[in-house]
């Protein structure tokens, strides 16, 4: 075995043993599905950041970027980063307050509707469990490629580690192995960076170099590649289908299970923002460095194929061994700590959302969600082995149905009161639908959306508007209302003012951060690609600069939301 080999089993066997010791503290329901409700800021941070950047970030999307997409990735993290601060503060912390196990059952309880409860979980096992088989495939491509096994031993090594922990401990192992996770791929990611930029010759003649890079023109622009052969023809058409993504992924980042269920956990409310702004400027600060480095690869190689390998050959060619068993170990975390949360979420609705309850008995429904876990796992590793990976495009299928299925009912279920069970019902239906059956048709050749007419877009549109032309025709029970206005009562506890203090410190860092990141993206990006451009005798430099403005302006929009909100509202 060599070093990187060495390094993934290494860190898997820590996983392996932290679980286990987390196992032993659980006793109950509360403990497996929400980690006893008793997470401090920063473990909430780590496992909303860690399920959300798996194997797609540092394989799928570097690919893209060493493909001469990376701005448009940048564009689309940008623009889904005030999801964050609008789920934890007008959903996230509303959900915590129904002490519920699962996010499918606040459904249920806020409709008084077992059917909404059981279509909510269909939908995360469906959705979710499509998005376990892309990160379990992708990390064992990781370990394949590190290591010389074949494909599907390195498949089996991958899900036996991950299940077996998250087996055993639950959201409280899986919650604690996320922020390492978190801690161990994000230095990871800025390692690459700084390995890479020295190997191709350093920071300012990288940027040059590729502002005028004659294999993929366009690779670093605002717009990335364009033209004949690209995967858009304008940069109009590129700018779109990132808008569109970067909005469909804010209302994900908001309200999607493998998010929302993280406040679940959450000490108290304050944890929930604190936690919400910390995930959104992890992001923000991560993905400059991530796509830079998956563009910069190609000054090394510029035909690596397929593209989501860049980064496994960067690790291995450009950096050395010490820093490149990291980047892979990082890499292997990404993609693990996704896999444990899906894993847990599709097992948990599997056992608790859709089955029936049998039993009361807190021990006797801890035993079957256990088994109902393990149960999942095998079917994902069934169907890893079968499906072919395409690991960046089946996330962003699997994860964007929740922003159309569950985006309008999430926020309507708590600031709308007018939704109907009924409504919120076939709401989530047709959204799931809408965003389905469009996308079956353009895979399958039989029909040509033009970029604007995402099926993401359609199917929220159609969603949106079943739910409230359903709601107008029913009526919302006394239940419902009541319900929901228990939702918008401010626990006592919350409201003292050394917690309001040390929260308001959150928001804050945000603006500094969101300033020093816009200058720091000027001086470092847009400035010398200016420079290469007018050497070369071109113009047009005006959206890199755009660009970096934007990148900080959503990070300090973001934390003047927040601190508006926080001295408002608590």
């Amino acid at each position: 075995m060599n070093a990187y080999t060495w390094g993934i089993l290494v860190s898997l066997a820590a996983y392996l043993v932290i679980g286990t010791w987390a196992g032993r503290r659980v006793r109950h329901l509360d403990d497996y599905f929400v980690a006893g409700r008793q997470a401090p800021t920063l473990l909430i941070i780590g496992t909303l950041v860690a399920s959300l950047l798996s194997t797609t970030a540092f394989l799928g999307e570097v690919g893209m970027a060493y493909s001469g997409y990376g701005a448009l990735v940048l564009t689309l993290v940008a623009i889904n980063v005030p999801g964050y601060i609008a789920g934890a503060l007008f959903f996230g912390r509303h959900l915590r307050r129904s002490r519920a196990l699962t996010v499918a059952e606040f459904f249920g309880q806020r409709f008084a509707s077992r059917r909404v409860q059981a279509a909510a979980g269909t939908l995360i096992v469906v959705g979710l469990g499509f998005y376990l088989v892309a990160v379990t495939q992708g990390t064992a491509l990781v370990a394949a490629r590190v290591s010389g096994v074949s494909y599907s031993t390195a498949l089996v090594i991958v899900w036996a580690g991950y299940t077996a922990f998250t087996f055993y401990s639950g959201s409280r192992g899986v919650v604690i192995n996320d922020t390492l996770m978190f801690l161990l791929f994000t230095i990871a990611g800025f390692v690459a960076l700084g390995c890479v930029v020295a190997a191709v010759g350093g920071w300012f003649p990288a940027v040059q170099s590729l502002a005028t890079f004659a294999d993929k023109p366009g690779i670093i622009s605002w717009h990335g590649m364009t033209g004949p052969g690209a995967n858009w023809d304008t940069p109009a058409d590129a700018l779109t289908w990132s808008v569109i993504l970067g909005v469909a992924w804010s209302v994900v980042v908001a309200v999607s299970p493998w998010q929302a269920s993280r406040y679940l956990m959450a000490k108290n409310e304050h944890v929930v923002i604190r936690a919400g702004c910390g995930a959104g400027a992890s992001l923000i600060l991560l993905y400059p460095a991530l796509m830079f480095c998956g563009a910069a690869i190609n000054l090394g190689n510029a035909h690596i194929e397929p593209a989501e390998g860049a980064m496994i050959w960067a690790a291995q060619q450009l950096m050395p061994t010490a820093a490149g068993v990291l980047v892979a170990a990082g890499i292997a975390a990404a993609g693990l700590s996704s896999a444990t949360t899906f894993l847990s979420l599709v097992a948990f609705s599997a056992s608790h959302d859709i089955l029936p309850h049998r039993t009361t008995d807190d021990a006797a429904r801890l035993r079957i969600s256990r088994w109902s876990m393990l149960g999942v796992g095998v079917a994902a590793l069934a169907l890893s082995l079968v499906v072919p990976p395409n690991i960046f495009w089946i996330t962003y299928f699997a994860g964007t149905v929740f922003a159309s299925s569950w985006g309008p009912v999430a926020f309507m279920s708590v600031w709308s009161r007018r939704i109907t069970e009924a409504g919120a019902f076939w709401g989530m239906i047709a959204g799931f639908l809408g965003n389905v059956v469009p996308k079956a048709l353009a895979l399958l050749h039989a029909v040509s959306l033009p970029v604007w007419a995402d099926p993401i877009l359609i199917g929220a549109l159609v969603g949106a508007a079943v739910t409230v032309i359903v709601s107008r025709y029913g009526t919302v029970s006394e239940a419902e209302h009541r319900y929901r206005l228990r939702l918008h009562e401010v626990p006592a506890g919350e409201l003292a003012a050394d917690e309001t203090r040390r929260t308001l410190r959150w928001p804050t860092m945000l603006m500094i951060a969101g300033g020093l990141l816009a200058a720091v993206m000027v001086a470092g990006y847009a400035l010398p690609y200016r420079e290469a451009i007018s050497r070369a005798g071109g113009t047009d430099w005006h959206g890199e600069v755009v660009l970096s403005l934007f990148c900080g302006l959503v990070l300090f929009a973001c934390g003047w939301l927040a601190r508006r909100a926080v001295q408002r509202r608590l």
